[in-house]
C-alpha cells in the first residue's frame, strides 16, 4: 500500500513538474517595437494641392524616425526648388501609432514648429490633419501644411515605398 501511494505521488509531482514547464513563454519571438518596423526612408510619389489646383507632382523622400517604441517623428522633404519660394524640409514629431494586424496607422491633429530658411530666417509652419498608414513595405500619407504667411493651405497627398 505503501508503495502504491508513493509510486501515485511521485506521477502526480511528475505531472505539475511537466505541465509547469511545458507552459512557458521562452519559445516567443521577442516584441518589435511598432515605430521600429515602421521607421526608415520611403521614396514615392508626392502631390501637392493648393486652392484646388495640383502644384506639384513628383518624386519625392520621406523619413521616419522612431521617437517611441510607438510614435514617429517624420521629416517632410523640401518642396518647391524655386530660391525664395523653397520650402524647406520640416519635421512633425511624435505622431502615435497603432497597429491592427499588418497594417500600422498614425494620427496628429496639429504641429507647430519653426524653421531656418536659406537666408538665415525663421519661418513658422503648421502641420494638420496628419495620418499616416503603414502596410508591409509601403507609406500612405496626407496632410496640410501653412507655411510662413501663405494665405492658403498646401493639402499634400505621398504614396512611397521602403527603400
Amino acid at each position: 500500500m505503501k508503495i502504491r501511494r508513493f509510486v501515485t505521488m511521485m506521477v502526480a509531482a511528475l505531472a505539475v513538474v511537466l505541465c509547469v514547464c511545458s507552459c512557458g513563454s521562452d519559445d516567443d519571438e521577442p516584441a518589435v517595437a511598432v515605430a521600429t518596423q515602421v521607421a526608415g526612408s520611403y521614396t514615392g510619389n508626392e502631390v501637392i494641392v493648393v486652392m484646388g489646383d495640383e502644384s506639384s507632382n513628383g518624386t519625392s523622400t520621406y523619413v521616419f524616425a522612431k521617437s517611441t517604441d510607438v510614435s514617429i517623428d517624420m521629416t517632410i522633404p523640401e518642396a518647391g526648388g524655386m530660391g525664395p519660394m523653397t520650402i524647406p524640409s520640416l519635421q512633425v514629431k511624435n505622431i502615435p501609432l497603432t497597429k491592427s494586424g499588418n497594417t500600422i496607422t498614425g494620427k496628429l491633429a496639429s504641429y507647430a514648429g519653426k524653421v531656418t530658411t536659406a537666408d538665415g530666417g525663421e519661418k513658422a509652419y503648421t502641420v494638420s490633419n496628419v495620418a499616416v498608414l503603414f502596410n508591409d513595405k509601403t507609406a500612405v500619407v496626407t496632410f496640410s501644411l501653412k507655411y510662413g504667411n501663405m494665405p492658403f493651405a498646401m493639402e499634400t497627398t505621398f504614396t512611397g515605398t521602403k527603400k
